[in-house]
């Protein structure tokens, strides 16, 4: 509007002007037309960029709003997330990119003379992540099967190569308890946990009246028994149904022997049994004599060693033959329940105590797999059914891990998945009720998880070993 006035201001001016110099009239209509359109035009042009400008600032608002909406939601649904998720960052978290996998290890015995433990155990790890899947789509694998040997060494080697890799979660392991008393403190000051299928020995976790055992430590959990159960099984086994009320206990100094043999005399006598001694052997030993008659001296009804092979072939094999121990009754424990033993024409005629592993419509609930749909896929797999007892346990110890990382996990913003190592462990240390393919599983507070079912079964034929593995004679659960 200023323009339109200053152009009439202007009009009049050349107007005044024109009469001075003697323009016509129509002369300076025509000028007044010409610039009265200028000024029209002038003004709507004005109107069109002041219009233009604020359409395009309104545009902008609308657009950093849209912007900033879109941004508040995606923080709110990282946020929503993050608290959707177990853990506290306490102990760190693992990121895993995008298109990368989750690392989690099995740590097993799986070469030499107790590679019949191990391989069924890590074969159980790879089925269970096989049929687990994805989380929250992201591929889950378990790398390359590390070697615990059976030993201590071997258990801190391979503990020492787990805990340098930063992306790994957790361990399924070890098979046996000597290594896993040297692989446990390593994993768990790493924030990392392990969960055993075969370890048994108490030390690992408590002595179940609330007080933990010198060799355990946070992190540490197992599907398998407390051999406090298995000596308590075998003890009233012996005590109630053999009638027995003398027995002596061999063990090889590993804590899983030391430890079942030690649980098997104080229940013995507990019962009112006379134990008449416990002694060592040497795992190398071959020539058995000594030891055997040392034993002989205190004349015992019953012997019970449970140790491995072979020191356990040339027990069965030699005792006989020592003077006082002619009807000795001999007994054995999970270490020993294996093939390779019971097909020895010496284990005839032997009893051995072990987990149940009568686990008929048992189904895993984390993956829906049966036990009989377990076995069809291992012995497709394998071309043989497992060697020893244990594999049930380690695949339910799998899809417990990969349920905790699940449950401690979330998505962030970038398309990663980050887990939180704390929430890992609380998820474990609430398992309670969990169906897996052994039975109900209920962890307790120093990471004794199994169900403590124990059976004892009688071995007639070495020519027919799955029949004696059948043969239940006696069963056991705690009250």
């Amino acid at each position: 509007m200023k323009k339109l006035f200053m152009i009439l201001g202007m009009f009049l001016s050349l107007s005044m002007v024109a009469a001075a110099c003697g323009s016509t009239i129509d002369e300076v209509a025509s000028d007044a037309a010409d610039a009265a359109g200028d000024a029209a035009d002038a003004v709507e042009d004005a109107a069109e960029d002041t219009a233009d400008a604020v359409e395009d600032a309104v545009t902008d608002d609308e657009d950093a709003m849209e912007e900033e909406d879109a941004m508040e939601e995606e923080d709110a649904m990282e946020e929503e997330a993050m608290a959707d998720h177990l853990g506290d960052g306490s102990l760190g978290q693992v990121v895993v990119e995008a298109g990368a996998e989750v690392q989690i290890r099995s740590l097993n015995a799986i070469t030499g003379d107790v590679a019949f433990l191990g391989l069924p155990n890590q074969r159980g790890v790879e089925q269970a992540v096989a049929d687990y899947g994805d989380i929250k789509g992201f591929g889950v694998t378990s790398g390359q099967g590390l070697d615990d040997l059976c030993s201590a060494d071997g258990g801190q080697a391979a503990a020492q190569q787990i805990v340098a890799d930063e992306q790994i979660v957790g361990v399924i392991g070890t098979s046996c308890s000597g290594a896993a008393t040297a692989a446990a403190p390593l994993i768990s000051a790493a924030g990392m946990v392990m969960i055993s299928g075969s370890n048994t020995s108490p030390a690992l976790t408590s002595d179940q009246q609330g007080n933990a055992g010198p060799d355990y430590h946070v992190g540490y959990y197992r599907t398998a028994h407390n051999d406090l159960f298995q000596g308590a099984a075998m003890a009233e086994f012996v005590y109630n149904e053999l009638g027995l009320t003398s027995a002596a206990a061999i063990h090889d100094g590993d804590p899983y022997t030391n430890g079942l043999a030690d649980a098997f005399a104080n229940a013995f006598e507990a019962l009112g049994g006379t134990v008449t001694t416990v002694v060592g052997v040497a795992k190398e030993d071959t020539d058995m004599v000594p030891v055997l008659t040392e034993v002989a001296a205190g004349s015992p009804e019953a012997l019970f060693f449970p140790i491995f092979q072979p020191a356990g072939d040339f027990v069965a094999d030699q005792a006989p033959g020592v003077a006082g121990l002619e009807d000795t009754i001999l007994l054995a424990a999970d270490g020993l329940l294996t093939d390779g033993f019971m097909e020895l024409a010496q284990s005839e005629g032997m009893h051995f105590s072990g987990p149940d592993v009568r686990f008929g419509a048992n189904t895993n609930e984390s993956t829906g797999v049966s036990a009989d749909e377990f076995l069809a896929t291992y012995e497709a797999n394998n071309g043989e059914a497992p060697s020893a007892a244990f594999w049930g346990h380690s695949y339910d110890a799998t899809a417990m891990l990969l349920d905790a990382i699940d449950a401690a996990s979330f998505v962030d913003g970038d398309g990663h998945l980050v887990i939180d190592r704390q929430g890992v462990r609380d998820h474990l240390n609430s398992i309670q009720g969990y169906a897996g393919i052994i039975g109900t599983i209920n962890c307790d507070a120093f990471g004794d998880c199994g169900s403590q079912k124990i059976t004892v079964i009688k071995h007639d034929s070495a020519a027919d070993i799955e029949a004696s593995k059948a043969n239940v004679v006696f069963e056991y659960a705690p009250s």
